[in-house]
């Protein structure tokens, strides 16, 4: 897992082509203004998602993980608590290949992100995202899909 701000994402670039496509992309796109939906950055191999909902009280939030793609994640408005925790450390449940989708039970730490900040994470970071930092506020948020 990495946790930045996007002004820092060039130290990042040597992690693969994929992870800097990513990066080069969410800092070239002012995500304020594009509508939410799914992009296709290079078919299905690295594509974002443009999201904007309401954070909501952790007890409604589940971890998970995916093996297909690395998840970059970047908040462009707002604040979030994104749990994180390694995958290792906690429950699974039966993974969904189709949707590569791995949900798992247990205890994990918090961080706060921030507009500006994005998160790298890997097959084996669980992670609960879209939860309040205190209050429910407003997200707009991009993640993108890096294939591995």
């Amino acid at each position: 897992m990495v946790i930045d701000q996007l002004k820092n994402a060039h130290y990042y670039y040597h992690l693969g082509e994929g992870i800097a496509a990513a990066l080069r992309y969410l800092q070239n796109t002012d995500a304020t203004k594009v509508e939410p939906g799914r992009y296709a950055l290079d078919g299905d191999d690295l594509y974002a998602m443009v999201q904007q909902y309401d954070t909501k009280p952790k007890e409604q939030g589940f971890w998970e993980a995916h093996r297909k793609y690395i998840d970059v994640q970047y908040v462009a408005q707002g604040t979030e608590h994104m749990g994180f925790c390694p995958l290792s450390q906690l429950r699974p449940q039966p993974y969904d290949e189709e949707k590569d989708f791995l949900k798992a039970e247990g205890e994990g730490e918090f961080l706060t992100m921030r507009a500006g900040t994005f998160m790298i994470l890997g097959p084996d970071d669980a992670h609960m995202p879209g939860m309040a930092a205190g209050k429910s506020e407003p997200v707009r948020k991009v993640v993108v899909k890096v294939r591995i």
